[in-house]
């Protein structure tokens, strides 16, 4: 089961497009990784190639 996670400030920030951007410091907060290829992803997911670089 997935956990909620409250947003604080420093957990995102806005693209120039208007898109919310989640940082590495929400991802560790969050605490495993959703395999969605995200920008500062701390876990090493590659959507590329559907694996996880340790």
């Amino acid at each position: 089961m997935k956990k909620y996670v409250p947003i604080e400030e420093g957990d995102y920030y806005l693209t120039p497009e208007g898109y919310r951007c989640f940082t590495e410091q929400y991802h560790l907060k969050r605490g495993y990784c959703c395999e969605s290829g995200c920008r500062h992803c701390p876990y090493g997911f590659d959507k590329k190639t559907q694996s996880t670089k340790r």
